[in-house]
């Protein structure tokens, strides 16, 4: 059956992009995806990108609202969504792509700002929303694990500070571009040996980086497993993260938002800590905080 929506959700990553059809009461009638994320994309290429996704969604001769967020607002992305500054209530401001196709309105959601220390977030201020959404009135740290693991301070309903740590991204790095890549190569998983590493760099955070190159000496001269390296190196990365963040997350309220594979290690690490957390799906923060932009824009008009 042919589906017409009255407004579309889109998440735009620099990797992928998924589509939610939506009916005018906020129900997801359908979902479309695509490999095709802002990394590989001129400007000029997201309107065709996205028609063709979504085109059997579209009325002739009927302008469907679209509410995009994610690195489609980037500098490189479709057309650049100015940062809110920070301190700001998520979902603050949109900003109008330019489109050739009259079916479309393509609005993308602002990324937020910090100016000391520097930082920025695009997308995390969606899903962000979303959560507020599903829980009013909540006050604490919300914790986003990614490539670029974001640490949020909220109060009253505003981002009051933030703090992107690249750990997600070292470990990529350390694991396929450096000498640590013959060490590590393994799917398999030891818990027991992740724990203690998240211990060790806890402690002593200022000694990661002889205890990473332990990973590759450990292998040479007494034969250690590549599962026991790689939950190792997770475990050192993710615990020298935690020491420097444990300002935004001892003491408070924290939920995780992020999907499970990358939230696991963060929940049980903290979880030794004794710090109580509320999980969420990424999927459905991600179209609660559309929703509720699709919602504040349109009391705007």
């Amino acid at each position: 059956m042919s589906i017409k929506a009255d407004w579309i959700a889109v998440d735009w990553g620099t990797s992928s992009l998924r589509a939610w059809a939506m009916n005018a009461d906020g129900q997801d009638l359908e979902t479309a995806s695509s490999d095709q994320g802002m990394g590989q994309l001129l400007p000029s290429e997201f309107e065709s990108v996205l028609c063709a996704l979504i085109a059997p969604w579209l009325a002739d001769n009927i302008q469907t609202n679209v509410i995009a967020c994610g690195m489609v607002g980037a500098r490189q992305g479709w057309v650049e969504a100015p940062y809110e500054p920070a301190p700001c209530k998520p979902l603050s401001t949109m900003t109008k792509a330019p489109t050739n196709d009259s079916r479309l309105n393509v609005q993308i959601i602002a990324g937020v700002s910090q100016a000391q220390p520097a930082d920025v977030m695009r997308g995390e201020e969606t899903q962000i929303a979303g959560f507020q959404k599903l829980n009013p009135n909540w006050d604490g740290v919300i914790c986003l694990p990614g490539t670029h693991t974001k640490w949020v301070q909220m109060s009253a309903g505003e981002i009051v500070s933030f703090q992107t740590f690249m750990t997600g991204e070292i470990f990529a790095l350390l694991s396929t571009a450096s000498v640590l890549r013959h060490s590590v190569s393994s799917d398999a998983w030891d818990q027991p040996t992740f724990d203690q590493a998240v211990d060790e760099a806890m402690s002593r955070p200022e000694a990661i980086a002889a205890r990473l190159f332990g990973l590759r000496a450990g292998s040479l001269l007494n034969n250690m497993p590549a599962n026991i390296a790689k939950s190792r190196l997770s475990g050192l990365l993710i615990g020298a993260e935690l020491a420097a963040s444990k300002p935004y997350w001892l003491g408070q309220p924290l939920a995780i938002i992020g999907p499970k594979s990358m939230s696991e290690g963060y929940a049980t690490a903290l979880a030794a800590q004794h710090v109580p957390i509320t999980r969420t799906d990424t999927a459905q923060m991600t179209l609660a905080g559309l929703k509720a932009a699709y919602t504040d824009w349109k009391e705007t008009l």
